[in-house]
């Protein structure tokens, strides 16, 4: 498949749909109650994970494309602190997947809302490459982002995921919450 005719396949703008979905989440968390933000987090959650294993092969194609980043510091902690606002208490997990854990006797803390922000990072500065409509830099950005899965977000958003659960089917939590 060539590159221009990857970002035009079916699972790519599926793959888009759902990324905009997350970053929509994310980006109106405090607009959410805590039941109806992991109601919805962990729906949409499994799915980008889906999405994004089910993206088309992409070749690291030479171009003059230098990766633009989009989602400032600031961004990125608005996003986390919205997040752990919402969530409060229940923000905290013990991460089981943590690289340090290989040297640790002791569980590692982690949080929810520092690893959607980590994933919505990346796809935030996906979405805003591909908004571009720039054939070359969608295709650079589409490769960028399948790797960055693979080897960063995609076990974040799995750990964000198994805790959302957690906090989401707690029996003391009510839809009104």
């Amino acid at each position: 498949m060539s590159g221009n005719n990857v970002i035009y396949d079916k699972n790519t703008l599926e793959f888009v749909t759902v990324a905009l979905e997350f970053c929509a989440l994310a980006e109106t968390a405090s607009g959410h109650t805590l039941y109806a933000f992991t109601d919805k987090a962990v729906k949409i959650l499994p799915l980008l994970y889906l999405k994004a294993a089910l993206l088309p092969d992409v070749e690291d194609a030479e171009s003059e494309y230098e990766p633009e980043y989009f989602i400032t510091e600031n961004t990125y902690e608005a996003i986390r602190q919205r997040i752990a606002g919402l969530l409060g208490e229940y923000d905290s997990f013990l991460d089981t997947f943590h690289p340090d854990m290989n040297y640790s006797d002791t569980p590692i803390a982690s949080t929810i809302s520092e690893n959607l922000a980590d994933v919505y990072q990346d796809l935030g500065d996906f979405a805003a490459l591909f908004r571009r409509e720039n054939e070359d830099v969608m295709t650079q950005a589409l490769f960028a982002c399948k790797e960055n899965f693979r080897i960063y977000w995609g076990q974040k958003l799995l750990n964000a995921l198994k805790a959302l659960h957690g906090v989401r089917f707690n029996e003391e939590l009510s839809p009104d919450e």
